[in-house]
């Protein structure tokens, strides 16, 4: 058990919310051993404020790998829903169009927690890509009991596998081409293309 002091106010906070702040915490410091083979860390430390002894430090290390599920649903989010490249130019549009991923997001993962439940799965043992085609498939023919029932068997025919121990390189595949970034409008670019010849 350790004690955490209150840190100078940061400039994005303002001082009544500061003020409100215990002075300190009281927090668990956990060391946890990661005995698989081809991760990197093999010791770590969590940080946290369930200070009851009861909760081993085995049940904590477990709560902090299972917190991986973020990262693994952050990338669904932007590779599977194409949310890696932002279309829209302003902070208001870029806002809507997070939030529409986002919603477009939870439809899915409501879908697949309703195929997962009536097949009596876990619904981290079915795909989001999966999910995403079969949808767009069978959108016309959803309201259907009939048109429902090909889409829950198509969602179930492709499982993810369990991988608990998985590991990948860091490298990137994707080799960059040999051009220089598009930093003007392309009508632009096209003039100045046009002046050259």
């Amino acid at each position: 058990m350790v004690r955490w002091p209150k840190r100078q106010r940061p400039e994005w906070m303002d001082r009544d919310t500061y003020l409100r702040l215990p002075d300190e915490l009281e927090i668990r410091e956990v060391r946890v051993r990661v005995p698989v083979r081809g991760f990197r860390t093999r010791v770590l430390v969590v940080a946290t404020t369930l200070t009851d002894p009861s909760i081993r430090a085995t049940d904590l290390g477990d709560l902090y790998r299972q917190r991986w599920h973020i990262e693994v649903d952050l990338r669904s989010v932007q590779v599977t829903l194409g949310m890696d490249v932002l279309r829209c130019k302003t902070p208001a549009l870029v806002r809507k169009e997070v939030w529409a991923h986002l919603l477009a997001y939870n439809l899915i993962r409501t879908a697949m927690a309703q195929v997962a439940q009536a097949s009596e799965r876990r619904p981290r043992e079915l795909s989001v890509a999966g999910t995403v085609q079969a949808l767009a498939a069978f959108a016309e023919v959803l309201d259907t009991e009939a048109g429902y029932q090909a889409f829950v068997c198509v969602v179930l025919a492709y499982p993810v596998g369990d991988r608990p121990d998985r590991f990948e390189p860091r490298a990137r595949k994707r080799r960059p081409k040999p051009y220089p970034p598009l930093t003007v409008p392309r009508d632009q670019a096209r003039k100045r293309l046009g002046r050259s010849i």
